[in-house]
């Protein structure tokens, strides 16, 4: 179970926001993400505060995955994003590119994705994504 995380603290998704004015009103339900940046941004703040219901509800059922499943491995910690680029397609089609920053077991990780981003009914939802290799 994820701890809660104190509203005061800046945002895991390093907007330079706390977390109560940024990722946290899409985690509770308060407030949509208002673009695919802002659902890009408020995944990898659920991925390093551990909310999987979050990151399984922002995915288009088209691509979404029956359950998140744990790697067998040490879990990764979440330590740095940084948005490359966010391009709007229409109205309804966004993509986001970023490079993620972790740690597994001590050791230093990246990902680098493009993903695909869709607004149905008012809600953006990821679709699926496209890795960078190094």
């Amino acid at each position: 179970m994820p701890m809660p995380r104190p509203a005061a603290l800046p945002c895991p998704c390093q907007s330079d926001h706390p977390y109560s004015a940024c990722c946290q009103p899409a985690h509770t339900g308060e407030r949509p993400p208002a673009s695919a940046e802002a659902l890009m941004r408020s995944r990898y703040s659920a991925f390093a505060l551990g909310l999987g219901d979050w990151l399984l509800a922002s995915w288009h059922p088209s691509t979404r995955p029956a359950t998140l499943e744990a790697d067998e491995g040490a879990a990764p910690k979440w330590i740095g994003l940084q948005v490359v680029d966010h391009r709007q397609i229409d109205a309804d089609h966004a993509i986001v590119e970023f490079v993620a920053r972790c740690r597994i077991g001590g050791r230093a990780s990246r990902l680098h994705e493009t993903s695909r981003f869709v607004r149905e009914d008012g809600q953006w939802l990821y679709v699926d994504g496209e890795l960078h290799e190094r």
